[in-house]
């Protein structure tokens, strides 16, 4: 993850001062231990400034409004109290190159500030800290003892004391070219490195895009570069302070993942690919969303992927002995019959005797029956007709079971599938999808809640996911012009299923085999052309479990003969009335890659 250095932060600064300033507070939200969300408003709009000490993302810029949860932490409400209603009048850095700002609060915009809010953005070390006019303490977001530093300590009721001065050379537009270049090439290695080392203030982003922008690889050492190339670097050092003096930013993604704030810097450059956005705030808000949506989804699917398989191997066991069992149960008749054989022949049995060999009343072949040599004939007999009637009732007690068992499979088969279907995150509906299967998988047992929610706001929650006008299915626009929706999870399945079809719709699920359910969407009097129908199998193969076949059997018929059986499980439907198509999922796989 990419840490906010000394560029974006004066970056984000700059686009805050441009667009924010004056601004009134009037809400403070805590959606976390690390962010903080303080509601602004200006003449002209209304926004959400967030401020995070993550302690690997922390960050200030504009943000979407936060999810809408009760707010419990002091550290927020103590902002409130005391910032609510007050104009946000300037924001300041405390020092060059210093990534901590100064963020004051007035009774108006031309009155001296009653406030500072000073966000420290220093990696492990972040902070967010609110002082009097005076400079003291009242609240942190971290409070730091004596005993864990006696340098700097942050507590209540203390002055509030800026963080150590940054030691080393800082970078400068009055430096000369040959000064510049014999203090980084001073001790040989790896340029980007060097560049680091060399000057206080330089990130490793920031030296990436340095060596990118003169056209040089990251992997070259100083001893390496030519005349030519320490100049082109020198020209985009210049250029680099050059924006920061007179902030001018423009703010990309790069394809490798990262961003950067001085996009112009590297326009030129054969090395990045660049997508432009709207402004810095944008992109760091996208950003660290998407940074902290992958991290979410990779944690959440590994503990459902373990919980799965955990819960299947048991379920496999349980089911492989009540086979077993069964199995046993199928040498019910056979007790029986060597009962009667027993019984039909009392004259041949003589005392003592452990086994005894007699001819079977319809094949004539001969049977070895087992004795008990301590019993005599009849209780013999009596023993097999015991077993016999034990294994008799043993099977009828066993076949719901099983039945139950296997049901139980099916349906974490079904939900395995829509896991193993998105591997890794590539939206936030994937994300949505998968935290609307963590939570069925609470209702149906297999999870504990560990966030203190009562059963009635996670109903609440889960009614409120369900609703049509958030379900994000996966949408196709087939050649015909019709719509395919695809459900990514048992819950959007049945959403789409039961809620979205209609009567004149089609509805395609893989052939006894876990996977989505498709619904081709048609209007009164459409008639789907043999295209389109193959088009729908081949998506319903393709979601499926058998996505890896060359061909799979797909089922298709109208919604209204899809049924869920009384007590089934989430996702789990019958059907009737289908016809059979066989999909391809590769054709689905060309379609969705054009």
């Amino acid at each position: 993850m990419q840490p906010v250095d000394y560029t974006t932060l004066s970056a984000a600064r700059a686009g805050l001062r441009a667009h924010w300033l004056p601004a009134r507070c009037e809400q403070v939200y805590q959606r976390d231990q690390y962010t903080l969300f303080i509601a602004l408003r200006t003449i002209e709009e209304k926004g959400w400034l967030a401020i995070s000490w993550h302690p690997q993302a922390a960050r200030i810029h504009m943000a979407s409004p936060p999810p809408r949860q009760p707010d419990t932490f002091t550290f927020s409400q103590q902002l409130k109290h005391q910032l609510g209603g007050l104009a946000l009048t300037q924001i300041n850095v405390l020092s060059p190159w210093e990534r901590v700002l100064d963020l004051q609060f007035a009774q108006r915009p031309d009155e001296p500030a009653l406030w500072h809010l000073y966000v420290e953005i220093m990696g492990k070390y972040s902070n967010v800290i609110l002082t009097t006019a005076d400079k003291l303490i009242v609240t942190a977001a971290h409070q730091v003892s004596e005993q864990r530093s006696s340098v700097r300590p942050i507590q209540t009721g203390r002055p509030y004391v800026h963080p150590p001065r940054i030691r080393g050379k800082l970078p400068s537009l009055a430096e000369g070219f040959e000064d510049w270049r014999d203090r980084i090439s001073l001790i040989p290695g790896k340029l980007k490195k060097m560049l680091v080392k060399a000057s206080s203030g330089v990130s490793s982003s920031v030296a990436t895009q340095l060596i990118w922008s003169a056209d040089l690889s990251v992997d070259i050492r100083t001893s390496e570069l030519t005349e030519d190339n320490w100049q082109r670097l020198f020209k985009a050092w210049q250029h680099w302070l050059s924006c920061l003096s007179t902030e001018t930013f423009a703010a990309a993604t790069i394809e490798t993942g990262g961003y950067t704030v001085l996009s112009d810097l590297l326009v030129n450059s054969d090395q990045v690919v660049l997508y432009p956005v709207q402004n810095e705030q944008t992109l760091l808000e996208d950003y660290y969303r998407y940074q902290f949506n992958q991290e979410a989804f990779r944690r959440l699917h590994h503990q459902l992927s373990q919980t799965l398989r955990h819960r299947q191997a048991k379920l496999k066991q349980k089911a492989n002995t009540f086979t077993a069992r069964l199995q046993q149960s199928d040498q019910a008749e056979a007790y029986r019959r060597q009962a009667d054989l027993l019984m039909a022949h009392l004259s041949k049995w003589q005392v003592g005797m452990s086994e005894i060999e007699l001819r079977d009343f319809d094949s004539d072949q001969p049977v070895v029956i087992s004795l008990n040599p301590e019993k005599n004939a009849v209780q013999n007999a009596q023993a097999l007709y015991k077993k016999h009637q034990k294994l008799k009732r043993s099977r009828i007690a066993i076949m719901p079971l099983l039945a139950e068992v296997k049901a139980e499979i099916d349906y974490l088969n079904q939900v395995e599938d829509s896991l193993l279907q998105v591997p890794a995150y590539q939206s936030e509906a994937d994300l949505k999808a998968l935290e609307e299967t963590y939570l069925e998988l609470i209702a149906q047992g297999y999870l504990r809640d560990t966030s203190g929610r009562s059963p009635s706001t996670q109903a609440a929650q889960a009614k409120s996911r369900h609703r049509e006008d958030i379900v994000d299915f996966r949408r196709y626009t087939v050649p015909q012009g019709l719509e395919i929706l695809i459900g990514r999870n048992n819950s959007q399945n049945e959403q789409l299923t039961f809620k979205q079809a209609s009567d004149y719709d089609l509805w395609f699920h893989a052939q006894e085999i876990p996977g989505s359910h498709v619904l081709l969407r048609l209007n009164a009097g459409e008639v789907p052309t043999d295209e389109t129908l193959q088009l729908a199998a081949s998506f319903a193969a393709y979601y499926s479990r058998a996505r890896q076949s060359d061909q799979v059997p797909v089922v298709y018929t109208e919604p209204k003969n899809v049924y869920k059986p009384k007590g089934a499980l989430p996702g789990m439907v019958i059907y009737k009335h289908e016809q059979v198509l066989w999909g391809q999922p590769q054709q689905a796989l060309d379609f969705m890659s054009k």
